[in-house]
């Protein structure tokens, strides 16, 4: 689907309270922004929010953090995220590729709900659960590494599944079918799409130790 263009977007974004503009200069200190003690969750590609929003009205004892690398898609999550009040989320413009330049051993859960699939295979490198983001990852998380994620494309689930037990993961829960599961589940907009459309959605709930 071709990603449509919003005039100004980050222009935008950087006038919003929930915009973070300069994400390496929170690097290890991402509590002093939130001005508390919580757990931090993070979540890679959230899209236009609507998962993450969510989770903040429902866990308003965490702290939530969404990266996206498109403003044009972020600033539909600001203009969602204006119109309630929260102050345990935030939204940063950047690269996952980039990860280590924003966190450092202070992340709780992370969250990859409908990662680009990358089909391709020399393009496997670019898959958030490819050997080498679950590197970049241990870097991030505080105590456990402590991974949820959400895929309508099996392929890559069952990738997903071998790279993070290669990576010694334990795969704590895992599902082919979440809709018909007791596990708690707040939607995305394409999970609601496709879910409606008859699609399976594959979930996986996997966590390590941090020997970092």
């Amino acid at each position: 689907m071709r990603l449509r263009n919003v005039k100004n977007a980050y222009e935008d974004l950087t006038k919003s309270f929930y915009f973070i503009k300069n994400p390496k200069e929170n690097k290890g200190k991402w509590k002093k922004v939130f001005q508390n003690d919580n757990p931090i969750h993070l979540e890679i590609g959230m899209g236009k929010g609507q998962f993450l929003i969510n989770m903040a009205k429902t866990y308003p004892h965490i702290n939530f953090i969404g990266m996206e690398k498109f403003a044009s898609v972020l600033i539909r999550a600001i203009q969602k995220v204006e119109e309630e009040e929260l102050s345990n989320i935030c939204f940063i413009c950047e690269d996952a590729k980039n990860i280590e330049n924003f966190f450092d051993k202070e992340i709780a859960t992370l969250y990859l709900n409908f990662s680009d699939p990358w089909p391709k295979t020399r393009h496997a490198k670019r898959r958030l659960t490819s050997q080498e983001f679950l590197k970049s990852y241990d870097k991030i998380f505080l105590k456990d590494c402590h991974i949820i994620q959400k895929t309508d494309n099996i392929l890559l689930f069952a990738y997903s599944l071998e790279e993070l037990s290669k990576h010694g993961y334990i795969l704590e829960k895992v599902s082919l079918d979440l809709a018909n599961t007791n596990i708690f589940n707040i939607k995305t907009e394409y999970e609601e799409k496709f879910s409606s459309l008859g699609y399976k959605i594959n979930y996986v709930e996997a966590r390590k130790k941090n020997t970092n």
